[in-house]
């Protein structure tokens, strides 16, 4: 029962906020045309998938799994811990959790075949950190939100 529900809150915690990252992304991509939502989909330098020319909510699937696996690992954390009313302690495991997905910008730009921001695009890096910061704020939001909801 324990596993499940944290399951099932990683699901729906990690669908909702990678949802919404994605739109945000999708939004600085449709006014700026910087590839910033391009780039966060792109997998086409993964061995296997990568040959693959997958349509755009495939590759947001991926996106999305990606997500929930995330909030799987700050909800497991947050419960081994047992962080869970502090959001300060919350915020503070969100951003560890979540740092390294900023960082991959480097290593996504670099890598991609299509046309994604070069790694030195500070713009279009700061549209990347800005999602992401707003990522790892949706995270303990949404997981406080939870908690209190299944208390009641």
């Amino acid at each position: 029962m324990y596993f499940r529900r944290i399951f099932l809150d990683s699901l729906l915690i990690g669908v909702l906020s990678g949802f919404m990252m994605g739109l945000l992304l999708k939004l600085c991509e449709s006014i700026t045309e910087i590839n910033v939502y391009t780039l966060l989909l792109n997998v086409d330098f993964i061995p296997l998938i990568g040959h693959i020319d997958w349509v755009e909510p495939i590759e947001f699937l991926f996106h999305l799994l990606i997500s929930i696996v995330i909030a799987f690992i700050f909800i497991i954390s947050v419960e081994f811990l047992q962080f869970r009313g502090q959001f300060p302690s919350l915020w503070f495991l969100s951003f560890i959790i979540c740092l390294p997905a900023i960082g991959s910008y480097f290593i996504l730009s670099d890598l991609s075949n299509k046309e994604v921001p070069q790694w030195d695009d500070w713009l279009a890096f700061t549209y990347w950190c800005v999602a992401h910061v707003f990522y790892m704020w949706l995270l303990p939001l949404l997981y406080k939100k939870k908690r209190s909801a299944s208390l009641r």
